[in-house]
C-alpha cells in the first residue's frame, strides 16, 4: 500500500511539472496558419512556455495530417517524424509524404524536456498553394486596353475593372479554396461578402520575373444554390505610376489582369472548379475612375452598381471578359505578409481656412488613407489633398512631394449619411486639405488608416531618457509606414521605391521591432530576380525603374540582409537558396571594378553626410566627404567577409578559401592606398573614412588607438557631440562608439535635440524620421519626411548594447542569447523586451544609487550568456539569494568590466550590490572582422 501510495505522488508530481510547460506559437514557414505555402518540405516551428527555470527540449515529435479527425487520432498519415532526440524547435523541417495542391494539413506537436513531457500543442494547420503549374485550370482575363474616359500620358488614368460570375453550389460542402492572382491589385466577393482583411494584395514583384497569388479558405462563404464570385482589380505597380515617362526609368507591364480558381470538396467526394474564363462578366465604367498610387483615387458613387458583387444583380448589360496574354513571370503562392489596415488613427484638429478649405491634422505622420463620413447633394465632389507639413500661412506644403498629385476625390450619390475610404492607393501624410466637404466637417467625419505588411510589432523600449523613447517611437511609425510588401524608402512622394542602400544594416535594427522575416526573405527573391544575367544587381529591387549604377554599398544589402536573417530568425535556408547569385555578384564587381585590389567603382559615397548649409541637400565640402572608392573598397572587404561565413556554414571550403586570400589582398591595398601612418588617419580624417577600417577589422592593430582617438575628436571637439556620418557611416557609428567604451558619446549623439541629430528632428515636430538631418531646411526637392535610412545602427544600439539582447552567432535565433548591456550615467533605468523566434527576452536595468538591479527573462529552451557590468568581487544575488548557489547557474569567467554567467530559460531579478560608475574600466579596442 505504501508503495502504490508513492506511485501516485511520484506521478502526480509528474503531472504537475508536464502542465506547467506548454508548446506554443506553433508556425509554418515563419507564419501563423499560413495559406498559400508552395514550399516542398516546409520549415515548422513552436515556443516553449513555462513559468520554471532551465526548461530545456530533450526531443520533440511531430505529427502532420491530411484532416482533423486523424490528428485527433494522432494518425500522422501524412508525416509521424516519431521520437527525434534533439533540442531544435525551429525551422524543423517537414521530411513526410509529399504534399498536393490546394490540400489543408493539420499538424501538432509534443516536446520531450527535462522538466517532462508536455501536453499535445494545440492544432494548427497550413494550406498549399497550387504546386505545378498544371495545376491551374483558370484563364488570364481582362481588359488589354484604355476606355475613352482613360489616359495613358505622364500621368496615366485608368479606370478600375470589375468582373463577376455565378455558379450553383450543392450541399454538403466540406472545404472551399480560392486562388487567385489579381494583376495590379485585387478585392475579392463572395456574396456580396469581402474576402480577408488584406489590403492592396498581392504584394508586389516584378511581373516579369514573378507573379503572386493568394490562397483563401472561403468555405463559410460558399452556399448551397446560386453564388456569385466577384472581384474588383486596380492598377498597383502593374500598370505603372508613370506611363510613357520621358527618362524611360519606370518599368510597366501591362493592363490589370485577372486569373482566379475556386476549388470546392464536397462531404461525398465530388469535387467543383469555378475558374475564370471568358464567360466571366466585365465592367470598365464603374465608381473607381481612377487609382494611382502617386496620385490618387478617384471615386464616383454616381457610377455604382448596387449588389453587383451577390448574386440577385442582372449582369445581362455587361461584357464579356476577355482573354489576355498570361504576364512573363513565374506563379507564385504569395509567402510573406499581406498588408492589411493595422491601426485606425483620430485626426486631432481640424483648422477652417476659409473659402470651403479645411486641413485636418491626423497628429501623426504615417501610410495609409483617409476614410470620410459625408452627407449632400448628388454630384458634390469631396477632394482630399494629402502632406507632410504646412506652409507658414498653414496651407499644406507639397514641393516635396515632386509631381505626385495625392489627390483622392469623392463624388457623392446624394443618399443620406456616406463613408468611403480608397482601395487601391495609400499616402504618407500627416496633413489632409478638404475641399467641396458640404457643411462644416467635424473631427467624427474622418478616420485615418494605418496600412503596412500585417507582421508582429516583436520589440517594445523604454528608459529614464524621454527623447531616446520619442525617438524609438518615431521609428516605429517611419518603419511601420515604409513596409509595402517590400520595403520602400518613401511613402509621400513620387518615388516610393525598394532603394536596397536604405535598408542594410537598418534591416537588422528593424528586426527587433517588428518580425520582418518572411518580408525580408521575399526581398531577397525580389533582389535576385533582379540581377542581370552578368551579375550585376540594380539599387532598387524589384527593378521598377533601371537604376544599374554597379556600387557596392547599394547591392551589398542583398549580402547584409541574408545575414541578417540568418542571425535574427536562424533563416539558413535563405543564405542557401541565395549563395549563388550572391557569389555571381562578387565576382561580377571583382572581375569589372577591381584594380589592384581596389574597388574602383562608386557613385552614392556616405550619401546625405550633414550639408555644411542648412539649405544644401547634399554637401559640397570636401572636408566632410569620404572618398567613396574608400568606402566602396572597405564595404566589398565586409561583403567578403560575408561571404566566407555563408560558404563555411554550407560547407564550401574551396570558396572560403577564395574569399579569404581577396580578403588578405584587399585589406593590404586599403591600407598602402588610404592609410596615413604618420598623421594616424585615413583619408582626410571623416569619421567614416576611420570607422570602416577599424569596424570591418582592416586597420593595423597597432593604429586602432590613434584612429579611435580621432574619431572621438572629431565627434567630440570639432563637432560638439554632433553627428557627421551619412547613410553608410551611421550604419556602424553608435556600436562602434559604444564597442570601444564611448558608449556615453554615442548617448549624446543620440539625444542632442540641436542640429544635426535624431533628436533635432523631434524637436521639430518631426512624428517619424527624416530623409535628411536638415529635412525641415533643405531644397524641398528632397526631404521626405518619413524615411528610415538615416537611423543606421541606432536601433542595434538601443536592443543590443542599452538593453543588451543580442543573438549568439554560433547558436543563432537567440538560441543562445547573449546579454551584455553597456551603463551610462544619466540613463538610470532601461527596459526592452523583444519576442525572438524562440519566444519572448526581457531587460530591465535600474541603475540605482547604491545598486544595480538587472530583471531578465530568458524564453524556453533557451539560454543566456549574461555580463553583469561590475567589477570583481561583486555580490550578485537573485531575490536575495546568491548567484553561485542558484541552481543551473554556471559561472563562465571574469572579464575586467564584467563577471560573466551562463543561465537557463526563466525569470530572473538580480542585485549587485555596487554603483557602476562611467569610466572606472575603460574597455580595450574590441573591433574585429569576426563580429558578424
Amino acid at each position: 500500500m505504501k508503495k502504490i501510495l508513492l506511485y501516485l505522488l511520484f506521478l502526480l508530481s509528474s503531472l504537475k511539472l508536464t502542465a506547467q510547460v506548454a508548446i506554443s506559437n506553433l508556425r509554418c514557414e515563419m507564419r501563423e496558419l499560413p495559406a498559400g505555402i508552395d514550399a516542398a518540405n516546409p520549415r515548422l516551428g513552436w515556443n516553449l512556455v513555462s513559468e520554471l527555470r532551465i526548461v530545456q527540449q530533450t526531443a520533440y515529435q511531430v505529427i502532420v495530417s491530411s484532416d482533423e479527425e486523424n490528428l485527433r487520432k494522432n494518425k500522422g498519415d501524412m508525416w509521424n517524424s516519431g521520437k527525434v532526440s534533439s533540442s531544435q524547435s525551429i525551422n524543423i523541417i517537414y521530411a513526410g509524404k509529399p504534399l498536393q495542391s490546394g490540400k489543408k494539413y493539420f499538424w501538432k506537436v509534443t516536446s520531450y524536456t527535462n522538466k517532462g513531457t508536455t501536453p499535445w500543442s494545440n492544432e494548427a494547420y497550413w494550406i498549399t498553394g497550387l504546386l505545378d503549374k498544371s495545376d491551374w485550370k483558370g484563364k488570364w482575363i481582362g481588359y488589354d486596353k484604355a476606355s475613352s474616359w482613360d489616359s495613358i500620358t505622364k500621368w496615366s488614368r485608368l479606370s478600375a475593372r470589375y468582373l463577376r460570375k455565378s455558379f450553383a453550389g450543392n450541399g454538403g460542402i466540406k472545404r472551399a479554396t480560392v486562388f487567385i492572382a489579381g494583376m495590379g491589385l485585387y478585392e475579392l466577393y463572395i456574396n456580396g461578402q469581402k474576402i480577408g482583411d488584406q489590403v492592396l494584395s498581392p504584394n508586389p514583384t516584378d511581373y516579369r520575373k514573378t507573379v503572386l497569388y493568394n490562397v483563401q479558405d472561403v468555405t463559410k462563404q460558399v452556399k448551397s444554390g446560386e453564388n456569385v464570385i466577384a472581384t474588383v482589380l486596380g492598377n498597383g505597380r502593374f500598370f505603372t505610376m508613370r506611363q510613357n515617362y520621358k527618362t524611360q526609368k519606370h518599368n510597366t507591364f501591362g493592363y490589370p489582369k485577372l486569373l482566379l480558381q475556386l476549388e470546392i470538396e464536397y462531404a461525398n467526394g465530388e469535387k467543383k472548379v469555378v475558374v475564370s474564363d471568358e464567360s466571366w462578366k466585365l465592367n470598365v465604367d464603374g465608381p473607381i475612375r481612377t487609382n494611382n498610387e502617386y496620385d490618387g483615387e478617384e471615386y464616383d458613387a454616381t457610377k455604382e452598381f448596387p449588389g453587383w458583387n451577390n448574386n440577385d444583380f442582372n449582369d445581362a448589360a455587361w461584357m464579356n471578359a476577355e482573354l489576355t496574354d498570361a504576364p512573363t513571370g513565374e506563379l507564385r503562392a504569395q509567402s510573406s505578409e499581406p498588408m492589411k489596415v493595422m491601426q485606425s488613427i483620430r485626426p486631432v484638429a481640424i483648422n477652417d481656412l476659409g473659402y470651403g478649405k479645411y486641413i485636418i491634422d491626423m497628429g501623426q505622420n504615417f501610410a495609409g488613407w483617409l476614410k470620410i463620413r459625408v452627407k449632400g447633394n448628388r454630384g458634390n465632389k469631396v477632394v482630399l489633398r494629402f502632406a507632410e507639413s504646412l506652409q507658414v500661412n498653414e496651407e499644406i506644403f507639397t514641393s516635396n512631394l515632386r509631381d505626385a498629385k495625392v489627390t483622392d476625390v469623392y463624388t457623392l450619390k446624394g443618399e443620406g449619411v456616406e463613408t468611403w475610404e480608397p482601395s487601391f492607393v495609400y499616402h504618407g501624410f500627416r496633413y489632409v486639405e478638404v475641399t467641396g466637404f458640404p457643411g462644416k466637417p467635424v473631427l467624427d467625419d474622418f478616420e485615418g488608416k494605418l496600412v503596412y505588411d500585417a507582421i508582429e510589432t516583436t520589440g517594445a523600449f523604454t528608459s529614464s531618457n524621454k527623447m531616446l523613447n520619442r525617438i524609438h517611437q518615431n521609428a516605429w511609425w517611419g518603419i511601420a509606414s515604409n513596409y509595402k510588401g517590400m520595403p520602400v524608402d518613401c511613402p509621400q512622394r513620387n518615388e516610393r521605391q525598394p532603394w536596397l542602400g536604405d535598408r542594410a544594416v537598418g534591416s537588422q535594427g528593424e528586426s527587433y521591432l517588428f518580425g520582418n522575416g518572411r518580408l525580408y526573405a521575399k526581398w531577397l527573391d525580389d533582389i535576385e530576380e533582379s540581377q542581370r544575367e552578368d551579375g550585376a544587381i540594380p539599387d532598387v529591387a524589384p527593378a521598377f525603374w533601371n537604376y544599374y549604377s554597379d556600387n557596392v554599398t547599394w547591392p551589398g544589402t542583398y549580402i547584409l540582409v541574408a545575414n541578417m536573417l540568418y542571425n535574427q530568425f536562424g533563416d539558413l535556408r535563405s543564405v542557401e537558396k541565395h549563395y549563388p547569385s550572391m557569389r555571381k555578384w562578387i565576382l561580377y564587381m571583382k572581375d569589372k571594378y577591381l584594380k589592384d585590389f581596389i574597388m574602383t567603382k562608386d557613385k552614392f559615397a556616405d550619401w546625405c553626410v550633414p550639408p555644411e548649409s542648412a539649405e544644401l541637400i547634399h554637401s559640397k565640402d570636401p572636408a566632410r566627404q569620404t572618398d567613396g572608392v574608400l568606402i566602396a573598397t572597405a564595404y566589398y572587404h565586409r561583403m567578403l567577409f560575408y561571404m566566407q561565413r555563408f560558404a563555411n556554414l554550407l560547407n564550401k571550403k574551396e570558396d572560403a578559401d577564395s574569399y579569404q586570400q581577396l580578403m588578405t589582398g584587399v585589406a593590404g591595398a586599403f591600407n598602402k592606398k588610404f592609410y596615413n601612418p604618420a598623421a594616424r588617419q585615413y583619408s582626410n580624417n571623416t569619421v567614416t573614412a576611420n570607422l570602416l577600417p577599424l569596424y570591418f577589422g582592416i586597420a593595423p592593430d597597432s593604429a586602432k588607438a590613434a584612429l579611435f582617438e580621432s574619431i572621438r575628436k572629431k565627434i567630440h571637439v570639432d563637432n560638439h557631440d554632433h553627428i557627421s556620418t551619412g547613410l553608410i557611416g551611421t550604419q556602424w557609428l553608435m556600436r562602434g562608439l559604444t564597442e570601444y567604451g564611448y558608449a556615453d558619446l554615442a548617448l549624446a549623439l543620440a539625444v542632442n535635440d540641436t542640429y544635426p541629430g535624431w533628436g533635432y528632428m523631434v524637436e521639430n515636430d518631426a512624428t517619424t524620421i527624416w530623409e535628411l538631418w536638415n529635412g525641415n531646411t533643405a531644397n524641398p526637392g528632397m526631404n521626405s519626411q518619413n524615411h528610415v535610412m538615416l537611423l543606421g545602427d541606432l536601433l542595434i544600439w538601443y536592443y543590443e548594447n542599452l538593453a543588451g539582447i543580442r543573438t549568439d552567432k554560433s547558436s543563432v535565433g537567440f538560441k543562445k542569447t547573449i546579454m551584455k548591456p553597456v551603463l551610462i550615467d544619466g540613463l538610470d533605468t532601461v527596459d526592452a523586451s523583444y519576442n525572438s523566434v524562440h519566444g519572448q527576452i526581457k531587460s530591465r536595468i535600474i541603475n540605482a544609487a547604491d545598486k544595480l538591479q538587472w530583471i531578465i527573462t530568458i524564453p524556453g529552451n533557451t539560454s543566456a550568456i549574461v555580463h553583469f557590468p561590475v567589477p570583481i568581487g561583486t555580490m550578485i544575488t537573485d531575490s536575495g539569494k546568491p548567484i553561485d548557489k542558484l541552481e543551473g547557474v554556471k559561472f563562465v569567467k571574469q572579464e575586467a568590466d564584467a563577471a560573466v554567467y551562463e543561465i537557463g530559460s526563466g525569470s530572473y531579478s538580480f542585485t549587485c550590490q555596487y554603483k557602476w560608475k562611467a569610466g572606472i574600466v575603460k574597455n580595450e579596442f574590441i573591433f574585429t572582422h569576426t563580429s558578424f
